[in-house]
């Protein structure tokens, strides 16, 4: 009976803490799809880019993509994309294909060679780094790339900057300094 009760134990854990990337408080959608959402119903796109062997973008996913006042901020103003910045994936931008000409199958748990998706919109001064996370505006275009781990609370004022269109008319310094979020 007790062994019985452990198992019950254990699966119930199982079920309320070990979820999925797809089972996701965010919900992940491929570039492709973010565009055609965006198509019919315009959304700012946030993406973030990451590696399989990146402790910092694991530790961005647990501690701040899984925040729930962050996933339903984000769920609510963005199109979200979690892009394997060094995968395999074939990405179409209009009469653009986008590929990652160096994957190595043999190395898809390691590291790999750089996908062009993330060449053209993750460097910063000609410097890729993982995380980061780009923000595209309704139009496709970049607001800006954000290199490195974010924590949920520096995360949050960030998300109203950018969703609330902040980014277009004051400093992040100063919209900063007046913002009281959630967390």
């Amino acid at each position: 009976m007790q062994k019985h009760f452990s198992l019950m134990l254990m699966g119930l854990a199982f079920f309320l803490f070990g979820r999925t990337e797809a089972q996701s408080l965010v919900h992940w959608v491929s570039f492709e799809e973010a565009i055609e959402l965006n198509k019919q119903n315009p959304k700012k796109i946030l993406i973030d880019f990451y590696t399989v062997w990146c402790g910092p973008c694991k530790m961005m996913n647990k501690n701040t993509f899984e925040n729930p006042v962050i996933a339903a901020y984000i769920n609510q103003h963005f199109y979200a994309v979690k892009f394997n910045a060094e995968g395999n994936d074939t990405v179409r931008i209009g009469e653009h294909t986008l590929v990652n000409p160096q994957y190595d199958p043999n190395r898809a748990r390691s590291r790999n060679g750089t996908h062009q998706l993330t060449q053209a919109m993750a460097a910063v001064n000609g410097r890729i780094a993982y995380p980061t996370v780009v923000y595209l505006n309704e139009k496709v275009e970049i607001i800006t790339p954000i290199q490195g781990y974010i924590q949920a609370p520096d995360m949050e004022p960030i998300l109203h900057f950018i969703a609330e269109d902040f980014f277009q008319t004051t400093s992040f310094e100063e919209f900063q300094e007046s913002f009281s979020g959630q967390l």
